[in-house]
């Protein structure tokens, strides 16, 4: 990541050039401070003018908040890796039909906390499925509905956990995985930047959220706003 400095933001209003809205996803381990940057995001770009829709995965529309509570059920420690895939893709259907395509189609910008990478992450690289198998699942679910840029906030397994920790609750399903599990999720999650660098972006969630916020804005702001005589945003 580049170490921007924490206090970038620019000071005139973007133009998005096509009328469909910008879809923007999050990911990374437990604990990384994912669903922290995209609040502050969400927050950022509406002071800018725009309409903005912060959602997250599993969950969203009521269906798929039912399905969210059923796989982070720490009592369900039984779960199949194949049963977890298939409720998270039911869950991302529901969500993208309801939720998402609709938004975009209405021009506006989607910050959703984690989507369909976080299943090859997960469910590919963590539990071991067959990763062509989550692709085709993950395609079917999200119906070409695809993030526009994803950015991956990375951070050691070690430094996840500590912060997840100071949460004050116990840990769901997902976060009470073996640490070995949250290595390969990690890994997943690296080898997905590495093979599409366009889309998917690291930033090195250890610095200060400020920094890592500056990052974001950075990266995002390129895709609202691409060319050398882009407008910059105003002061927040």
């Amino acid at each position: 990541m580049r170490t921007a400095k924490s206090g970038w933001a620019p000071n005139r209003k973007s133009h998005i050039s096509k009328q469909r809205g910008l879809f923007v996803t999050f990911e990374g381990i437990e604990g990384c401070g994912k669903s922290t940057q995209a609040k502050l995001l969400a927050r950022w770009l509406k002071a800018q003018g725009h309409k903005v829709l912060l959602t997250r995965e599993p969950g969203g529309p009521r269906i798929s908040e039912q399905i969210r509570r059923i796989l982070l059920d720490a009592r369900h420690h039984a779960m199949h890796p194949l049963t977890e895939l298939l409720l998270l893709e039911a869950s991302r259907r529901q969500h993208v039909d309801e939720v998402i395509a609709p938004a975009l189609t209405g021009g506006v910008i989607v910050i959703c906390d984690r989507f369909a990478d976080s299943s090859a992450a997960y469910q590919g690289s963590g539990r071991g499925l067959d990763p062509a198998l989550v692709d085709r699942l993950n395609r079917t679910a999200t119906a070409g509905c695809w993030p526009d840029l994803t950015l991956v906030i990375d951070v050691p397994v070690d430094v996840g956990f500590a912060r997840a920790a100071r949460r004050q609750r116990r840990f769901d399903r997902m976060e009470a995985q073996e640490k070995r599990f949250h290595h390969r999720v990690r890994n997943g999650f690296k080898a997905l930047a590495k093979a599409a660098p366009a889309r998917v972006r690291l930033l090195d969630g250890r610095f200060p959220p400020d920094v890592v916020q500056a990052a974001v804005r950075q990266l995002v702001w390129s895709r609202l706003a691409p060319g050398k005589n882009a407008k910059e945003p105003r002061k927040t």
